[in-house]
């Protein structure tokens, strides 16, 4: 007969007092790792493991990041994982190199609950913290609007005079610096390079489609009420004829005679921009010409004057000439 394992983490009646911030950095991290692991291993639930970096103040602990942590092989076939120390604190020693205030804070993975398998990983990290604290992706749970991620903190069980390690869950918040935030937003939107445009032209669409969705609403029930399948409501009705009441008549002739004119000075003031740009940058080009010929006159005179040769090859240039030309004429 299988005896089921005893639950390592306790009652929810009992909760950390530990005031603990998660940034969106490590989320990404470890969901990232998950992800890869699966495509390189062909598993729905590959072994995750990895460290977790932040800083510590009493109970207040902060999250900042993370990075990922190797696993001795197998040799003895030993049901639990062994943790490669040497690269541990490689890792840790190199992060810390380059940020001096992030301390090994604990050590994530993937489960749906922790097991006494983390139990045994967590004896193994105790050697770098006191109290390394557990963050456990739940794949499972993504379907629930909930973020699948529950962060809980080891403490001790005394239970039959006898104390064993155990979790207790610890709440946790989002705190998010204005790089993560531009860097959540751009990993969002898919990693795509656009341009501020771009990322206009989209908000606009967006915004007309809405609208554009909601007017179909309006008039499928004005339809409806019409055909005298829908109870009609006063109040919506009213609210709706102010609105279209309040709406410029695009027939009007008034109204397409300014919207015409407005037209023509926007496409003017469009043109007058794109000409003052035009001729800046003629300008410039005539300013660089002049200097360019400038130096070059200088550049001749230095070296003997407006013909660029010397007095003495000038001379000499012209009696040659000279003489050449009284040759071919008695010839």
């Amino acid at each position: 007969m299988q005896v089921d394992e005893p639950s390592v983490v306790l009652a929810s009646s009992t909760t950390s007092t530990l005031s603990l911030a998660l940034h969106p950095l490590p989320i990404l991290n470890i969901s990232e790792h998950l992800t890869r692991l699966k495509l390189q291993q062909n598993k729905q639930s590959p072994f995750v493991l990895g460290a977790l970096l932040g800083t510590q103040n009493g109970r207040e602990v902060e999250i900042v990041n993370t990075f990922e942590l190797a696993v001795v092989p197998d040799t003895k076939n030993t049901p639990e994982p062994k943790v490669d120390h040497d690269f541990l604190t490689s890792r840790r020693d190199q992060y810390k190199q380059v940020f001096p205030s992030l301390e090994f804070i604990g050590w994530y993975s993937a489960a749906p609950i922790p097991t006494a398998t983390h139990i045994s990983l967590h004896n193994q990290f105790t050697t770098y913290s006191s109290t390394p604290l557990l963050l456990l992706l739940q794949p499972n749970q993504s379907g629930t609007g909930q973020l699948p991620i529950k962060a809980y903190e080891p403490t001790l069980e005394i239970r039959d005079r006898k104390s064993r390690a155990v979790y207790v869950e610890a709440p946790f918040d989002i705190e998010t610096g204005e790089a993560e935030r531009i860097a959540v937003d751009w990993t969002a939107k898919g990693g795509a390079g656009g341009t501020s445009l771009t990322s206009y032209l989209a908000t606009q669409r967006a915004a007309i489609k809405m609208l554009h969705d909601r007017i179909v609403v309006l008039v499928k029930y004005v339809s409806a009420v019409i055909a005298g399948q829908a109870k009609p409501d006063h109040a919506a009705l009213r609210a709706l004829s102010a609105l279209i009441s309040s709406l410029p008549a695009s027939e009007n002739t008034q109204f397409r005679e300014e919207f015409e004119t407005e037209y023509a000075d926007v496409q003017i003031t469009a043109f007058l921009s794109t000409l003052t740009k035009s001729t800046n940058i003629l300008n410039d080009l005539v300013d660089k010409h002049v200097l360019v010929v400038n130096t070059s006159q200088r550049e001749g005179e230095g070296r003997g004057g407006p013909g660029g040769m010397p007095p003495r090859t000038r001379a000499m240039g012209r009696r040659f000439t000279q003489e050449s030309w009284g040759e071919s004429r008695f010839h």
